[in-house]
Formats: C-alpha cells, sequence, structure tokens
C-alpha cells in the first residue's frame, strides 16, 4: 500500500531537488504529535512552506491543525495513499481545511509534486515581494 520507497530515499530526492533551485529542506519525522507541533512552530514563521504528512493525525489532530493555522508557511498535505479508497474514517481530514491543497495516492511522487509547487509559487513573486520576506 505504501510501496518500498524508504523516508531517507524520498528525503535524499527533495534535498537534491530543492538544491538544484537553491532552496533547502528540513527534514522531520515523529510518531509524537507535540514534537510535530514543535516542529510547525519553529519552522513554520520562515520556511516557504511546509509539506507534512500527519498519517492518522490527519483524522483527529486539532492539535497539528491549530498549529498549522498559527504560521504564515502554506501547508500541503501529503498521503502516499489513496485515502479515499480506504476506510471511511480515512476520508475525513481535519488538517486538510488549514492547508492550500492535498496530494493523495501518487505515492513518493506527491512529496516532489508538493516541493515544485511551493518553489514555484515563490520563484514566481515579483521580486520585490520576495525580497521584503
Amino acid at each position: 500500500m505504501y510501496g518500498t520507497t524508504t523516508l531517507d530515499e524520498i528525503v535524499n530526492g527533495l534535498r537534491a531537488a530543492a538544491a538544484e533551485r537553491g532552496y533547502e529542506i528540513v527534514a522531520f519525522q515523529s510518531n509524537h504529535e507535540g514534537a510535530l507541533i514543535d516542529e510547525i512552530h519553529r519552522y513554520g514563521w520562515e520556511a516557504i512552506g511546509i509539506i507534512i504528512n500527519p498519517g492518522a493525525f490527519t483524522h483527529y489532530s486539532i492539535a497539528i491543525r491549530d498549529a498549522l493555522a498559527a504560521v504564515p508557511a502554506p501547508a500541503i498535505e501529503i498521503h502516499l495513499s489513496n485515502t479515499a479508497a480506504r476506510e471511511s474514517f480515512r476520508h475525513h481530514s481535519v488538517t486538510a481545511a488549514v492547508t492550500i491543497g492535498s496530494i493523495a495516492g501518487l505515492g513518493p511522487h506527491g512529496f516532489m509534486l508538493a516541493l515544485s509547487h511551493l518553489i514555484d509559487v515563490v520563484d514566481a513573486r515579483p521580486s520585490s515581494e520576495t525580497e521584503s520576506q
């Protein structure tokens, strides 16, 4: 269901793609809700965006939802599997409402699409707008 690509392989691919475009990424993984919230609060004020796979937290973590809503960095929610094709309890996301979009079911490629979109948005801004941030 989730494929065989490891998290390290996904992160390494993202780092390489970001570097090609003059950006760097900070990657963080935890099974602990509070640790994820701390990272969102730490980087969400300066990052050009947040790519998050909230896993099961998608369906019930108001705390992660509120953390994403509290910071200015736009977030994209990622799921390796197609959550709409799975159990009915996976069809609802409490975090999706505070993201700029969701990508589900495209496996690891979804992360690359999210990264590309966030960089495209920043690169398309007029230079005066990006200089003031």
